[in-house]
């Protein structure tokens, strides 16, 4: 036999492992997408349209009307004094919070090191500016961390309960300044 290359259909299992990472990414969107044709199948078979998530209320959520907002306190004291305030004014519907976090930043021109804890509020996205504007009347810090980022999708069933939990807030709109 001779030595020399073996043709391309014949390659190695190394190689074959190599040029299968290649494909199976562009094979992966193709292949999850057959997963769901029985399921389409059968639907149109019966008739009936395929199942559509719903939310609790029967109305679709609204991408981003819904937010997750971040700020951090100096300690745990002062973090659950502020999210069990906005909890009682319904400025969000649930808090969590994240102990033992350290930030790094550049404050007057120094960079600091501080431990902190990080407070994760889901609220409205139209009370973020009430929400803001309550953090800043009742927070330790000369500036006060608010970043507010819209939901765009989640689990329905906890978004509405989002909604619904912060409805009789005043909304930042029109509320006094």
């Amino acid at each position: 036999m001779r030595r020399g290359r073996a043709p391309a259909f014949l390659l190695g299992g190394g190689a074959a492992l190599l040029l299968s990472l290649f494909w199976m990414p562009t094979l992966l969107p193709a292949a999850s997408r057959l997963l769901l044709l029985p399921r389409a199948l059968l639907s149109m078979a019966s008739g009936s349209p395929p199942a559509q998530p719903s939310s609790a209320s029967g109305s679709a959520y609204v991408p981003g009307s819904v937010s997750a907002a971040f700020v951090t306190c100096p300690n745990e004291k002062v973090a659950k004094e502020i999210a069990r305030a906005m909890v009682e004014k319904r400025l969000a519907a649930c808090v969590n919070l994240v102990p033992q976090i350290t930030s790094i930043y550049e404050w007057k021109g120094e960079i600091e090191e501080d431990s902190e804890v990080l407070m994760m509020i889901k609220t409205q996205s139209s009370l973020v500016p009430a929400l803001t504007d309550f953090v800043r009347s009742v927070h330790p810090y000369e500036v006060a961390e608010v970043i507010a980022l819209p939901v765009e999708q989640g689990n329905p069933p906890y978004l509405q309960w989002v909604r619904q939990v912060t409805e009789s807030a005043p909304d930042s709109s029109t509320a006094p300044l």
